[in-house]
């Protein structure tokens, strides 16, 4: 397997050099040195990948970040320095989240304090703590969320707040005019300068492996080594050896010595795509290499550092194999430190035409255009295989029309006998729908505390939905924030 292979050609990916990234990411996200002395943010969390996420993230938003990696190391710092605002993981060895919410209660009554928690188990203590945190977030944790709660409890001590950041384009090459999807690449780019490891989710063929590509491209890592594997297209007894490879005799077949893809990786980034289908022998020998860097060939007695950023990808319900008892829970909480939800196409149906456009242009010997009828079919039809579909339909399209219009009859049965939905409702219609959608939103965040993870689920949609249709309330001028009491 080639260790930086090219974009693959069934999705649309960025085409701009690395370097040339990276150099846009740095400029974009540069503090100026006559700017005031922003509000300083002590990160709490024995996990260096989350610390490296949330200092990365923050200093791109203009706060400066200190960061500690147990309870007793930020009581320490607490002591020396000042700081307008502590954020704690819950659960880590020695002092936990919680004590150390304590203590420092005891020492700074006055300073915010949010706790970040990834189990579920922990939140009923969490939400007791209420009174002295001024939040908890879930992980992984939704950016939005982060820095809306993060300026609104130093905005409220009086600290100079940088102003909010310009959101980054999304990466030249890629085709998409999708709200939800430019939300997606801005995570990316604030993602890919750190070291966190990050689970994409999504349906089969939206393009999880694009985005894999793009942090990797953005990251500091961009150098090195992109080295891919896919867990289910490799038999399980096989796929212990392509990952940590084998010595020569380790067993029959073994005629000479194998490099597994972690020791290709190092230095660079390995994706490992379907993570799901990972067997429960290898789950445990991953979550190894993810905590101390080490892996041992098959057949030999010597351990071998590897420096690799991980990022794993699924289309599968991880909670739910861990219910299912399929996958262990704490290689979950190892993988998921950030989650990028990638949107099936039919919940970003404004990308279609401009998709398929871009790709019939890529097969067409000749300039081609769809008919008004191909248009509607291809907003109808629901696209259950996303963007690898579209291109597999426009590649055939491409090759059945013989002059520079796509007719119906170009398209596969199914996408062809897509029915147009129903004309425009009544502006009447329109307007009830939209408010029994807000109502519905905005008693969600109630019930759940104003907690964006908690109201996604409630309402079966994703955090990055939700954080747009948030966005269009607040546009609106509807309050979505908790109203703060009278003093």
């Amino acid at each position: 397997m080639n260790s930086n292979p090219a974009v693959p050609s069934d999705e649309p990916l960025a085409g701009a050099r690395s370097h040339e990234r990276q150099r846009v990411v740095a400029a974009e996200f540069q503090v100026k040195d006559d700017a005031p002395a922003p509000a300083s943010i002590l990160i709490v969390d024995d996990d260096r990948g989350q610390r490296s996420l949330l200092e990365t993230f923050l200093r791109a938003q203009g706060f400066h970040t200190e960061s500690a990696e147990s309870g007793e190391a930020a009581l320490e710092m607490l002591r020396k320095g000042s700081f307008a605002m502590l954020i704690s993981d819950v659960r880590m060895p020695g002092m936990s989240g919680i004590e150390t919410l304590r203590r420092v209660r005891q020492k700074h009554p006055a300073l915010p304090v949010l706790l970040v928690t990834a189990f579920a188990n922990i939140r009923s203590a969490v939400a007791a703590m209420r009174d002295g945190a001024v939040n908890y977030l879930a992980k992984p944790i939704d950016l939005d969320e982060l820095i809306a709660s993060v300026r609104l409890a130093t905005e409220r001590r009086g600290h100079v707040i940088p102003p909010a950041r310009m959101e980054r384009s999304v990466p030249s090459g890629i085709i998409t005019v999708s709200p939800l999807m430019h939300a997606v690449f801005r995570d990316a780019a604030v993602i890919a300068p750190s070291e966190t490891r990050v689970l994409i989710t999504g349906e089969s063929g939206v393009g999880k492996e694009v985005v894999a590509d793009v942090i990797h491209a953005w990251s500091p890592r961009a150098k090195g080594p992109l080295v891919k594997v896919n867990c289910a297209a490799i038999p399980e007894n096989l796929l212990e050896s392509e990952l940590f490879g084998h010595e020569k005799g380790a067993f029959t077949g073994a005629h000479q010595q194998r490099i597994g893809r972690f020791e290709e990786a190092d230095g660079g980034t390995i994706f490992l795509d379907e993570i799901a289908e990972l067997p429960p022998s290898l789950q445990a020998k991953l979550l190894r290499v993810i905590h101390d860097g080490t892996c041992r060939r098959i057949g030999s007695s010597r351990d071998l550092r590897t420096n690799a950023r991980v990022l794993a990808a699924t289309n599968r319900d991880l909670e739910a194999q861990i219910a299912a008892g399929k996958f262990r829970e704490d290689l979950f909480y190892r993988l998921n430190v950030m989650e990028l939800h990638v949107p099936p196409l039919r919940e970003r149906p404004e990308d279609i035409v401009p998709l398929a456009t871009h790709f019939i242009t890529q097969f067409s010997q000749q300039p081609s255009r769809f008919s008004a009828t191909v248009s509607a079919c291809l907003k109808a039809y629901r696209w259950p295989g996303n963007v690898r579909e579209l291109r597999n339909a426009m590649e055939r399209a491409a090759l059945l029309s013989r002059g520079e219009i796509v007719l119906p009859e170009h398209l596969p049965a199914r996408i062809m006998g897509a029915k147009p939905e129903a004309g425009p409702a009544e502006p009447g219609d329109a307007q009830r729908l939209e408010q029994i959608e807000r109502e519905a939103i905005l008693k969600a965040l109630r019930n759940n505390h104003y907690n964006r993870t908690e109201t996604a689920r409630e309402l079966a949609i994703s955090r990055r939905a939700l954080t747009y249709k948030l966005q269009r309330l607040r546009e609106e001028g509807v309050p979505i924030d908790p109203v703060e009491p009278e003093s």
